[in-house]
């Protein structure tokens, strides 16, 4: 069987983009099957991947009828910052695996569009070269390493090249098997790799090679964020700390109590332990248990202006897009993600004058009904 031919990416907007959710339609002839497969795939079996699906078409939308919505905008203040647009960049890893220019296309899409980009620890570009592409508002995806002073290095580096908020990732302490990859023998190609982490040691600590040790209990969790870290980081920055990968309601309320800025209720997109809900069907637990005012963000399977309008509804303060991104990145550079968010910006100001909401404060749970299946 002969190899799929792969389209080299485009330098102007293909003519059937109609709206954001096209880019992904289109991203598999603009990607090696491998590197798609890695980036679309999730851990396991994939059900957590496509629970972030399902909570979000199961929603519907009420129209409004006889609004005024002539003074409506999308402006939000975000833990004190503000923003544009309720819609950030989610950390993703190794951009390059979707376009050579990799996360420094991102940055520049993300500046000419007023969106905020939370850049991943594990970039194919450095945190550095990540914020001199991009503008001002930029927010850094920490990662805790093995030793502490490697991890407090990555944090002064973040500081220093201007990130704003670090978004502490705590959900993922052991890597499932993403079986798409693993059946389309994925492998980082030579170019492309974790480049911030060049001279720390990134070994794991335990290895629970003792008789009767476990390689899970023993071995990686004993490696595993604990709450010693969390007050760890926020004692080393003045930076505000936000928490991703929060899904039990306890857990978000333990954390807003310990003085965590803000909380990502996310499953991971669906790459951490497969069988996890979506983030969207515990938000709203999530938003009873921290309260109306803690800021809260979502991230998990959007791909439209409506996906984003119903984690509004449901108790998200903003939104957050993942493999999206990287989607549009493969078919048009800098100018495909600059489009996508321009689309689901435009999709998401649609919804709100559909529905009768002026602004994003307006958005409610009242704005939605689930129909009976």
């Amino acid at each position: 069987m002969s190899a799929p031919t792969i389209s080299p990416p485009l330098h102007s907007i293909p003519a059937d983009i109609r709206n954001a959710q096209d880019y992904a339609a289109l991203a598999p002839h603009f990607m090696p099957p491998a590197h798609y497969a890695y980036i679309s795939g999730g851990s396991g079996h994939g059900q957590s991947v496509a629970a972030n699906q399902t909570a979000l078409a199961q929603w519907a939308l009420y129209p409004r009828l006889l609004r005024d919505v002539s003074h409506g905008h999308t402006r939000i203040t975000l833990a004190g910052e503000e923003h544009a647009h309720p819609l950030l960049l989610a950390p993703v890893a190794f951009h390059k695996l979707a376009h050579a220019h990799g996360e420094i296309d991102t940055a520049r899409a993300a500046d000419a569009t007023d969106t905020c980009m939370i850049a991943s620890t594990q970039s194919s570009y450095t945190l550095e070269e990540t914020a001199s592409a991009g503008g001002a508002r930029r927010w850094f995806q920490l990662y805790l390493l093995p030793r502490r002073e490697d991890t407090l290095d990555l944090l002064r580096r973040a500081e220093a090249a201007g990130y704003r908020a670090i978004v502490l990732t705590v959900d993922a302490p052991i890597q499932v098997a993403n079986r798409r990859a693993l059946a389309a023998q994925f492998q980082l190609p030579p170019d492309v790799a974790p480049v911030n982490l060049r001279g720390y040691d990134i070994a794991p600590r335990y290895a629970g090679n003792g008789p009767g040790d476990s390689r899970f209990f023993q071995g990686a969790m004993r490696g595993a964020p604990g709450w010693d870290d969390i007050h760890w980081v926020m004692s080393q920055t003045r930076l505000p700390v936000w928490v991703k990968g929060v899904l039990h309601p306890d857990d978000a309320a333990a954390l807003r109590d310990a003085g965590v800025t803000g909380l990502a209720v996310s499953n991971h997109g669906g790459r951490s332990l497969d069988g996890a809900p979506s983030g969207l069907d515990v938000l709203p637990a999530i938003r009873a248990a921290v309260g109306p005012d803690y800021p809260l963000m979502y991230d998990g399977g959007v791909q439209s202006g409506s996906d984003l309008f119903k984690a509004l509804a449901l108790g998200a303060n903003a939104v957050a897009v993942g493999r999206l991104q990287l989607y549009a990145l493969s078919v048009a550079g800098a100018l495909g993600v600059a489009h996508m968010v321009k689309l689901l910006r435009e999709e998401l100001e649609i919804c709100m004058a559909m529905a009768g909401c002026a602004t994003v404060a307006d958005i409610t749970g009242k704005a939605l009904f689930k129909p009976a299946r």
